[in-house]
Parts: C-alpha cells; structure tokens; sequence
C-alpha cells in the first residue's frame, strides 16, 4: 500500500499540468456573468471601481474588470452631519482570457497579498429569490489595512467572502473542478470558457465608519442576501445547466 500512496499525488499533479500543454481551441465560449454593473440593486447602491495597476499587469491585458462598492443605508442610523451611515459590499468580477494557460488563479492564493490572513473555509449553497441554486465558497479572514501613519501598526477587520466561479453553461465554487472542466472543452469540444470569477466580501466587528460592533450573523445575513438577490440578475440563468 505504501509504495502506491505517491501514485495518486503525483498523477492529480500531472493531470493538472497538462493543460499548459493541450493544443490551441478554436473557440471561445463566453461566461454566463454580465459584466455590465447595475447603477443599483436590491436597495443598494453601486459605486462602480476601476482595477489597479497590479491587477492588470498581474492577469494580463485580456483580462475583463467589473468593480464596485456596494451602500446601503442603516435604516435609523445618521452620522453627525446627517448624513445616513451605510453597510458596505466590496464586489469584484474578474473575467478570465482566452488563454486558460495564464487566466487561472485560485483566489486562497492572491487574497493574501491582499491583506487577508484566511481562518476559515466552507461550501454554501444559495438560492435566488426566483429559486435558481449554485454553490459559493465562504471564506473567514482578518484583513489588515495599512495605517496612513508608518508608524503605526495596521488596522485588523473581521471579514467574509464569498466566491464562485460562472462559465458557459454552469457555476462553480471548485478550482479544481473548473480546471477539469476546462480541460473536457478543449479537449472534447475544441474550445475555451471564459470565466468570471465573482467575489463579494464584508467586513464585521467594530467598523470605523458605523461606529459600534457589527456581528458575524448581521454582516453574514446582509452578505448573503445582497448576493442571492444580484446574482439572479447578473447571470444569464436560462445558459446554466442542472
């Protein structure tokens, strides 16, 4: 038994890295995801984003951007000058290029040249309020955010993300599973799948802007609403499989 437990690894391994090697598909299908952002939705307000620098010379130039931070007023809750104080979504749509050799990314991997230190990993399943289902990853990280003042440390936020990834035809929350089913297509069909990797995120504790602590259930309740309800939107549902 021994002398097999190094099989398995090592074809997984193999079987990954042969896709930097399969032969060039003709065909692109294009992801499911709209990448047009909504100036609203559900109540909350979309103040769209524009891509860093890093972003763009990281993924390279045929790489698709939509981003936006998402308000939503605190129903009763005004600041000193009046004005309301609001939630916060962080909202990002990354839609990968053509070429699958160099738009693949495993985001547990780039979140922490973010500031995110990731405590805790689970599988969800949403549903829209229409009834469609799919399934995002839910991760638990503490973000730093650098202090303007070099000489004091950054500041540390509770935060939840969630992420999935939208094709052609289905959803998934597997890096694997999408590697794989990249694989099928060029192999089987002679073609490429333009991803979209969608990801909003939330932060909870005590929140400078809101002024007193945020729970992990208020934040995770407003997160996942605002997801169920933009996804139902901002995804051409009548494309994606059972």
């Amino acid at each position: 038994m021994k002398s097999r437990s190094w099989f398995l690894p090592l074809a997984l391994g193999g079987s990954l890295s042969a896709i930097y090697f399969l032969p060039k598909a003709g065909e692109t299908a294009q992801s499911a995801a709209r990448m047009e952002l909504p100036g609203s939705s559900g109540g909350w307000f979309l103040e769209k984003q524009t891509a860093t620098r890093m972003e763009i010379e990281t993924l390279g130039p045929e790489t698709g951007f939509s981003k936006a931070l998402c308000l939503k007023a605190r129903p009763g809750e005004l600041a000193p000058d009046g004005r309301y104080i609001p939630d916060l979504v962080d909202l990002s749509i990354v839609l990968s290029g053509s070429d699958l050799n160099t738009s693949i990314h495993r985001p547990e991997r780039c979140m922490p040249a973010q500031g995110h230190t990731i405590t805790g990993s689970e599988n969800v399943t949403f549903s829209t309020p229409d009834g469609r289902t799919f399934k995002a990853k839910r991760l638990e990280s503490v973000k730093a955010i650098p202090n303007p003042d070099k000489t004091k440390p950054a500041s540390e936020f509770n935060c939840i993300t969630y992420y999935f990834f939208v094709g052609h035809d289905r959803i998934t929350n597997d890096h694997l599973e999408r590697t794989l089913i990249d694989m099928k297509d060029r192999l089987i069909f002679g073609r490429d799948q333009r991803w979209a990797y969608v990801s909003m995120s939330m932060m909870y504790g005590r929140i400078p802007w809101i002024g007193k602590e945020v729970s992990e259930e208020e934040a995770d309740q407003k997160l996942r609403e605002f997801i169920a309800g933009f996804s139902e939107k901002q995804i051409e549902w009548d494309r994606i499989g059972g």
